[in-house]
């Protein structure tokens, strides 16, 4: 199995798809590897460690693409790249098939079979292939950091000669797995920490790391869905929600909003009206600006003030951090690709629960 990783050329992408100890582990398995000349050097990762490791350096995307049978990425290639994809071959690449229209014609045309990384389902054997999962951890850690910056007071107690700083108090929206790597990052730093969850599931992880469940009379057990995300709730549910929000949020130095539903836009959790009660200094990081934001007032990729509350949309946070975030999403693509040919031999099973759920293109139809 002949497998290329390409330079990322996406606006704020510094990650790429294979980091050299992932390439080294491949290699054990029989497949060979050709990265491009410079593919890992912005998430810390020069072309001499690929080489050391044992990978082809090529220097384009066409020569690094020539003969291979596996293309791998972070972000979904460019109809550009889509269109010197080797015929037949598999991308391996995050795709966001509903809002790639005029990219999967172009995939099936080639009849690449497009796996899309966003959509490996979530079930046990495929844990350790899930880059929502992973790259989620590392946006929910910096989102912490980021909000403690911008902050015009401390997050912990400290006990000082000019006397005593009270921690600040923060609170994450949504407790998946941005949220519990949010409150537990905030924890660390010495915020006292309440979050709000609708999942049954999402008390008991809240707890555990210490912090504060609000609203726990609003958990629900039909409100998770069988892949473990949260359900978009009715009406009636949403006032309840939104109410239980607003009670809480005046008292909040710092609020971090994690919350999302697969597919659809992001839902609106902090309203105007709520800002509009904020303590001035306060600071919101919604870390679901990329699908329209959890508060009605983010504005993606920028940071406003209003009311005095400085209000962060952070775009594609993992990118953030790309040293660690990429060897995460590194041992995600190995997982996969040794899942894919486990004895070097390349085989695509619709059939198969992972490839099947995965596969939105193949053999020359649109499966998405």
């Amino acid at each position: 199995m002949h497998v290329a990783v390409l330079k990322e050329t996406a606006e704020r992408e510094r990650r790429v798809a294979l980091v050299p100890d992932s390439v080294a582990r491949l290699l054990k398995t029989g497949a060979t590897v050709t990265i491009e000349r410079g593919a890992g050097v912005s998430a810390g990762f020069p072309d001499a460690a690929y080489e050391k490791a044992g990978a082809t350096l090529a220097a384009d995307a066409v020569a690094t693409m020539a003969g291979a049978r596996v293309v791998t990425k972070v972000q979904k290639p460019t109809l550009a790249e889509a269109a010197l994809l080797p015929e037949g071959s598999v991308l391996v690449s995050m795709l966001q098939a509903s809002t790639s229209a005029d990219l999967l014609p172009v995939l099936a045309a080639r009849r690449i079979t497009a796996l899309a990384l966003e959509k490996v389902p979530r079930i046990t054997r495929a844990q350790s292939m899930d880059v929502l999962s992973s790259q989620a951890t590392v946006a929910g850690y910096k989102a912490v950091l980021m909000g403690a910056t911008q902050l015009p007071r401390f997050l912990p107690m400290l006990t000082t000669a000019a006397g005593n700083i009270t921690p600040a108090r923060a609170f994450v929206l949504g407790a998946g797995v941005a949220g519990l790597q949010a409150i537990a990052t905030a924890r660390r730093l010495g915020a006292v920490v309440s979050a709000f969850d609708v999942r049954a599931a999402a008390k008991e992880q809240v707890m555990s790391l210490g912090a504060k469940f609000i609203a726990a009379e609003l958990v629900s057990s039909g409100a998770e869905t069988k892949g473990g995300y949260a359900k978009e709730q009715g009406e009636d549910e949403q006032a309840r929600t939104l109410a239980a929000i607003g009670a809480a949020i005046p008292e909040m130095d710092l609020v971090i909003s994690t919350a999302a539903i697969p597919g659809r836009p992001a839902p609106r959790l902090i309203t105007a009206a709520m800002v509009a009660t904020m303590k001035p200094g306060a600071v919101i990081v919604d870390v679901a600006a990329e699908t329209g934001g959890n508060c009605e007032l983010t504005k993606p990729g920028e940071t406003i003030e209003v009311h005095g509350v400085t209000i962060m949309g952070p775009l594609n946070l993992p990118s953030t951090t790309p040293g660690h975030a990429s060897a995460m999403f590194g041992r995600n693509v190995l997982t996969l690709l040794q899942h894919l040919a486990p004895q070097d031999t390349l085989t695509i099973s619709l059939d198969d629960e992972i490839t099947g759920a995965m596969a939105v293109v193949h053999d020359g139809q649109i499966r998405a």
